[in-house]
């Protein structure tokens, strides 16, 4: 059974929890369905504007919509999140990527 259906299933359970939505999300990403998951990950940024690695999938997610003005967005606030939680290694990489851009 693929990990989304897993977690989709726990989302309609119990919407409001966070861990199983972005779970949900993070699944959909890895199974390369990122058009789906584009709004779990903004229900997660929404509740938690903080929250570093939603903001580093909606990104990728938008890069894969060819949507880059959107992905340069969440990137850079990734980024910046990065940056400010001492995240050495995510801040590299988006700083990599956003260059790539």
């Amino acid at each position: 059974m693929k990990k989304s259906k897993i977690f989709t299933e726990k989302v309609q359970q119990q919407p409001e929890n966070l861990l199983f939505r972005f779970s949900l999300a993070q699944a959909l990403c890895q199974e390369g369905a990122h058009e789906q998951a584009i709004p779990h990950l903004k229900v997660c940024i929404a509740a938690r504007c903080d929250w570093m690695i939603p903001h580093i999938l909606l990104g990728k997610a938008w890069l894969q919509q060819n949507n880059i003005q959107l992905a340069k967005v969440h990137l850079q606030t990734a980024l910046q999140l990065a940056v400010e939680q001492s995240h050495e290694d995510p801040a590299a990489e988006l700083q990599a990527l956003l260059a790539e851009l």
